[in-house]
């Protein structure tokens, strides 16, 4: 919001003074300091500069370029989590209609593997739990999350959670400040510089340790109800009436964690037994349990894997569907669920389509688009030939930046709807495109009415939403009117769909939904509501699975360990403090002791001294591919720093040149950026890198890292 609201503008002046040429060579930090966006620009093909275009003649030029396109499949329409729920819909309607389901989004980046797991085990892509849950929860199990970044605004419910006696298990590699301890600027025990205690365990596992780690949790608790069976105390551990009533495959999921490889699971998580044991002690121990994961979950080979066995441990406590207990998968941007739930996705179910053709008249199309990592692979092989980005940085945020940055120039004409400038609008099409739109907090006109959106948290709950602040230029228009005026000017009349109407009033698009998205009835209705409505979730409302097999799954996974040769680290990509996704606020972390830069990467002290490097020194990080190719982000500074042997972490999007397009997750095709093996090499011994995989990617050229020895282990 502060950011949003900045008084500095990139208008007509910038762009005269400022060469395309120029703001390629800058970073995303110096780009996004630079202000808010005031009128749409073009870079046209061979133009040393952006300059200002009409939105008249704007929308013409996408829909010519649309409409020549040997298939519509040829075009791509990627959205941002920031999308509100009407944007969303609009938009995912307007690309079926010109006739492509290619709608790849943020999710397919952070969340995909959670989606996946949760839809084949509990029948819906989505958490079970509310803000009361948590709460009134007995135990909190954190993993591959760091709320004090990521989800600040969880950290105080964490905090009354605390308060109401809840325990708090944090499994993370890194020790994270902010969850062991949270001083709440609206309390005063947080302004006194006392706060709240969190965490009670931190179990700092290893990186692409967790499935082996649940698969033992889950063979602890087994054999801790066989021994209270034994003793005449049968369904004291698990609650067997749940798994009898509720679950299928529970025999099966058994006995695979009743053989787990102890050796396997100590080497794959880096705890020991006695560790694995004090937290097994504490799920046994709690009769209503919340676990809460993000992307150090999600973004591995075997996440989806990881995920369904955090499922199957919640499953076989029958932590699903009773107060205080449930599966909190925590998402990121403010709507990056309300847009899945929308349609913004490439594989839209069977009944979602069915209900558009009913609503509006028009078949959809039936065949699956393309998700993010395949948009990119499409668009390098010259199977796509335009990019529309609904918000977002999408250059940045993807993996392997160097074939993204080719893949994006290669195209002929890219669309970016934003509000700052980002790295994605100076790696861009044979004609480019930057349409600036209303940020969330500024009123919104629209149709000359004051206009309002909703957006769906990651709990379910839909809201609405309207900014109070005076935009920040005349020429803005909202995300709404941008998609509606663009399906106007490519489609026209055809299939009779009221864009214009859409475009006046926003409740027209909420009737629709109601008629189009499940669990959406009365819409418009139930958003007047004071704090909204909460959307229908059969697991948690009445303990009903709509999985193929009618009831909740147990998954038996392999136990699978990654195993890193000798020399090598094992990498995972991070969030600074001053940062949220790729939008880079500062240079400084002061959560770890980092000011003043960001090409930092955090290792060991004995594996800093075995691989012959010392505190301070520049060096290469190169990642090592199974077809013999290697990725290389250079210049990065070694910080010693309590993470577990073997494994190191630095920050995105700097890294993200380092992820292979093709190092995805079973299952989800999502990025695997929490788990990358390097090397790491004096920065004198290679030659320096230039263009996407050296210091183009939102780094701090022009800027030392100073380390705070106080923040660091």
């Amino acid at each position: 919001m502060a950011e949003e609201a900045t008084l500095l503008r990139v208008d007509s002046e910038f762009f005269a003074a400022h060469s395309f040429d120029e703001l390629a060579g800058r970073t995303d930090y110096w780009l996004g300091q630079q202000g808010r966006i005031t009128h749409p620009v073009i870079r046209r093909p061979g133009a040393t500069h952006y300059e200002p275009i009409a939105w008249h003649d704007a929308f013409g030029l996408i829909a010519d370029t649309l409409n020549t396109l040997a298939s519509p499949d040829e075009a791509i329409f990627y959205t941002s989590g920031k999308t509100s729920n009407e944007a969303a819909f609009s938009y995912q309607l307007f690309a079926r209609a010109f006739g492509t389901n290619n709608l790849p989004d943020c999710s397919n980046m952070c969340h995909e593997s959670t989606s996946m797991a949760l839809a084949e085990t509990i029948g819906i892509g989505k958490g079970s739990v509310s803000l009361e849950d948590i709460y009134n929860a007995e135990l909190i199990v954190i993993c591959g999350q760091n709320p004090g970044t990521n989800h600040p605004r969880m950290l105080t419910a964490l905090e009354k959670a605390k308060q109401n006696g809840a325990k708090i298990l944090a499994v993370n590699p890194l020790a994270e400040a902010g969850l062991l301890r949270f001083k709440n600027p609206q309390t005063p025990r947080g302004l006194s510089g006392v706060g709240t205690g969190l965490a009670d365990v931190h179990l700092p596992i290893k990186v692409n340790g967790d499935l082996a780690l649940f698969q033992a949790i889950g063979a602890l608790l087994v054999d801790k109800e066989a021994t209270a069976a034994a003793a005449g105390r049968p369904g004291t551990v698990l609650d067997l009436d749940f798994i009898a009533d509720h679950t299928t495959g529970y025999d099966a999921w058994a006995r695979n964690v009743r053989a787990v490889d102890w050796d396997a699971v100590l080497v794959a998580t880096g705890l020991t037994r006695e560790q694995i044991e004090r937290a097994a002690d504490m799920f046994a121990s709690s009769g209503r349990t919340v676990t809460c994961w993000a992307m150090g979950i999600t973004q591995h080979r075997n996440a989806v894997a990881t995920v369904k066995e955090i499922v199957n441990v919640a499953l076989v406590q029958g932590n699903i569907g009773k107060p205080g207990a449930g599966l909190c998968p925590v998402r990121g941007h403010s709507n990056v669920q309300g847009d899945r739930t929308m349609g913004i996705w490439e594989r839209a179910p069977a009944h979602f389509l069915d209900a558009i053709q009913a609503e509006f008249g028009f078949d959809p199309p039936r065949e699956d688009g393309l998700d993010t990592v395949d948009s990119i692979r499409a668009m390098r092989d010259g199977k796509a030939r335009v990019f529309f980005g609904m918000g977002g940085n999408f250059v940045s945020a993807t993996p392997d930046t160097v074939v993204t940055e080719e893949a994006m120039r290669s195209t002929k004409l890219t669309v970016h709807v934003s509000t700052k400038l980002n790295r994605s609008h100076v790696v861009c099409g044979e004609t480019a495109l930057i349409l600036p739109a209303l940020g969330r907090s500024e009123k919104d006109l629209t149709g000359g009415i004051e206009q309002r959106v909703t957006v769906e948290d990651s709990m379910s709950a839909v809201h609405a939403s309207k900014g109070p602040l005076r935009p920040a230029s005349d020429q803005l228009r909202s995300e709404v009117d941008i998609v509606c005026s663009l399906a106007l000017a490519t489609l026209g009349d055809r299939y009779g769909i009221p864009w214009a109407g859409f475009r006046s009033d926003y409740t027209n698009i909420r009737h629709s939904i109601a008629k189009v998205v499940p669990g959406c009835n009365a819409y418009a209705e139930k958003v007047d509501r004071p704090g909204g409505f909460v959307l229908p979730h059969p697991p948690r409302d009445s303990r009903t699975f709509a999985t193929k097999q009618g009831a909740a799954v147990f998954t038996a996974s392999p136990l699978d360990v990654l195993h890193v040769p000798e020399g090598r680290l094992l990498l995972q990509t991070i969030r600074s403090h001053d940062q949220f996704n790729t939008t880079i606020y500062g240079l400084d972390d002061r959560y770890r002791g980092i000011k003043n830069g960001r090409r930092v990467v955090f290792v060991h002290r004995e594996d800093v001294a075995e691989l012959a490097l010392h505190e301070g020194q520049q060096v290469d990080l190169i990642s090592e591919w199974t077809d013999g190719s290697e990725r290389c982000a250079p210049d990065f500074r070694v910080v010693t720093y309590d993470t577990p042997k073997g494994c190191a972490a630095a920050y995105y999007p700097e890294t993200n040149p380092l992820v292979p397009l093709d190092s995805t997750a079973l299952g989800s095709n999502c990025p695997t950026s929490k788990s990358i093996i390097i090397r790491v090499e004096p920065a004198a011994s290679r030659p320096r890198s230039s263009g996407g995989s050296g210091h183009g990617v939102g780094a701090d050229r022009g800027h030392k890292s100073d380390v705070d020895p106080d923040h660091l282990s």
